[in-house]
């Protein structure tokens, strides 16, 4: 005979039936009952300050584990907090569940309290959104919703929790834990992709999107090498190959290398394993044209919705990405052309020459070297260390200049959220304890979830967060200067002690405003780190000037100014 549960038991139950470990939110009385249940459960809930913040680390979460991140937020506010969580997790491709606190059916349609309809909410920016009326269905429900955030193309889902459905009881079975479903390439599929591979003399391949594992990065790797193939990774998906790797030959995304951007557009074929192609992979649609474009174009994706939205592939492959490598790995062998070996040796010497120090530090003494910064980090943190950003011209540093070890040493948003390193930094130490952490925050998106610091300190999650302090909303102030020049407005910010601040979160703080002094410091931050079980603060002070590595506020300035005089005839 059945036992009698309540819904929120159930809830927490089906968590457990499905393998979740840790869950992240911030408390609401409308699910009161879940919290109530978690007060027995091995299930591990991280408070936090913010619900952006709360579904940041959500998406951390589905993004290192490939397990659904899991959130809990209250109706209303709560929810539309977590919003940004879920559109990033829906432009990334992450798996991801939001579980939101609703009114009671009794008051539904009435506007009550913090009342919203979620599946008009969240329509666009999730899978699926959907309402739990009866809490008989819960098992159904949460199987469901598990089994559509890891199949195909993975994503959010949403699921509302009526207040009074979380307090019925119910006597129902358990489901069983999950199982993700992806496509699989044809056997006629993998013969012409060897047969188009084979015809080329100037092939590219394109790395990127969500659903990879440890396997398949090294399956792809490893047929890049024995066929001498490049490989490109997509923006902010630079970890699927380690840097190191001889076959890597750079990031294509926003700042691309231009010789790097000439290569993939000299191309006769290019092989797009799990990217979207959309904008910023594409350079704005220019790096391949729409829809037709001038190179051969084979396109691998887990959701066959992507294949043939925007560009018309010449081959199109509907194909989790464990799928395909495998494919590629037991495909019958064929002889490169022997020009390929050459053509990766270039690429990577470019890749090699465009992390150089930028002539911006060599040839300007400026107080605080940003690339040395990053060299150092390099230098003084293991292979296996994972780097978070969040969005602003600050990410560059860590985009273009440090190596990245292999997969999920990277934890970025491609939908350009800001807020996100602080929060994914401190998931990320919380899921990986025994690695490193560096997170790189500007001050302005420093400060749009920095309060989860205190989660930090609450759960002794060391991460180490070096704060790039420029004095401004960087990336707009570029754009600004380009478009109009010498006016300014809304992009300058008045900012705190940033270290000082830190240490009354419990946190280690310092300040660095020369480039010898920095070393030092994150060597201590390290050590507090590994010592003390608590994060630590590095705040960079300098010239707002220095706004990329190829220039300065005052060339794009400049450039702007001139080519109006141009303009203007004078």
């Amino acid at each position: 005979m059945l036992k009698s549960r309540s819904g929120g038991q159930l809830i927490v139950d089906a968590l457990e039936v499905h393998g979740v470990d840790t869950i992240f939110g911030v408390p609401g009385e409308s699910y009161l009952a879940v919290l109530d249940a978690l007060h027995d459960s091995s299930i591990r809930f991280i408070i936090n300050r913010q619900e952006g913040g709360a579904a940041f680390m959500a998406d951390a979460y589905g993004k290192m584990t490939g397990q659904p991140g899991i959130c809990f937020v209250t109706r209303g506010p709560g929810a539309t907090n977590a919003s940004i969580g879920v559109h990033t997790a829906h432009q990334d491709s992450t798996p991801m569940i939001l579980f939101i606190g609703q009114v009671g059916n009794d008051f539904v349609e009435r506007e009550a309290f913090q009342e919203i309809d979620y599946r008009r909410m969240f329509g666009q920016m999730a899978k699926w959104v959907a309402q739990i009326d009866r809490a008989d269905r819960i098992p159904e429900y949460i199987a469901h919703a598990f089994q559509v955030a890891t199949s195909g193309r993975p994503g959010p889902v949403v699921l509302a929790l009526p207040e009074d459905m979380l307090v019925q009881q119910a006597a129902v079975a358990d489901t069983r834990r999950y199982t993700p479903v992806q496509a699989a390439p044809s056997p006629a599929q993998i013969t012409q992709l060897r047969a188009m591979l084979s015809a080329a003399t100037r092939p590219v391949f394109l790395l990127g999107g969500s659903g990879w594992d440890s396997h398949a990065c090294k399956r792809i790797a490893d047929f890049a090498e024995r066929h001498h193939i490049p490989l490109a990774c997509t923006f902010r998906f630079q970890d699927l190959i380690d840097n190191a790797h001889p076959n890597y030959i750079g990031d294509v995304g926003i700042g691309i290398n231009p010789k790097l951007a000439q290569r993939i557009q000299n191309a006769d074929l290019v092989v797009a394993i799990g990217p979207r192609l959309g904008e910023m992979t594409t350079g704005g649609y220019t790096l391949l044209e729409a829809p037709l474009p001038k190179q051969k174009l084979i396109h691998i994706h887990s959701d066959a919705g992507e294949l043939g939205r925007v560009y018309q592939a010449d081959l199109m492959i509907n194909s989790g990405m464990k799928e395909i490598t495998q494919a590629l790995a037991d495909m019958a062998a064929f002889d490169a052309d022997t020009t390929w070996q050459n053509q990766v040796s270039e690429a990577r010497a470019e890749l090699q020459t465009w992390q150089q120090e930028p002539a911006i530090f060599a040839k300007e003494n400026a107080p605080l070297n940003l690339w040395q910064v990053v060299q150092d980090v390099m230098q003084q943190t293991p292979a296996d260390t994972i780097i978070t950003n969040g969005a602003g011209n600050y990410a560059t540093w860590a985009h273009r200049y440090f190596r990245y070890g292999g997969f999920r040493t990277q934890l970025a948003p491609t939908s350009g959220a800001m807020g996100y390193s602080v929060p994914s930094g401190v998931a990320a130490k919380l899921i990986a304890p025994e690695r490193t952490v560096i997170t790189f925050a500007g001050d302005g998106e420093y400060l749009m979830n920095g309060q989860e610091l205190a989660t930090a300190v609450q759960y002794k999650a060391g991460v180490i967060i070096i704060v790039f302090n420029n004095g401004m909303y960087g990336t707009i102030r570029m754009h600004q200067e380009k478009t109009f020049p010498q006016r300014v407005s809304g992009t300058v910010l008045q900012n705190p002690d940033f270290a000082a601040l830190a240490r009354a979160f419990g946190a280690h703080g310092e300040t660095v405003e020369h480039t010898a002094d920095f070393a030092p410091a994150l060597q201590r931050a390290i050590e507090h780190t590994k010592t003390q079980q608590l994060p630590a603060l590095i705040e960079l002070r300098y010239d707002g000037n220095l706004i990329t590595p190829g220039a300065t506020l005052n060339t794009l300035r400049q450039a702007a100014l001139d080519a109006g005089k141009e303009i203007s005839g004078t």
